[in-house]
């Protein structure tokens, strides 16, 4: 995966494994979730930050002493 702002259908597939059309659900699902917030989308493809969110891939934060 690039380090790119967002993620194609084809990045999210590799990333987790699944089939292409699996992935555009996947897509649709968190693009759905994001316009309800108030956020603009783009369609076959999804905000990375929020990708990693939602699919428990984004590393835990390093809690400070």
């Amino acid at each position: 995966m690039e380090n790119t702002l967002f993620m194609k259908v084809e990045d999210v597939a590799v990333a987790l494994g699944v089939s292409k059309s699996y992935a555009y659900k996947i897509v649709q699902k968190l693009n759905r979730e994001l316009r309800e917030k108030g956020y603009i989308t783009i369609s076959g493809k999804v905000n990375r930050q929020y990708f990693l969110e939602r699919t428990c891939y984004m590393q835990p934060k390093k809690e400070e002493k």
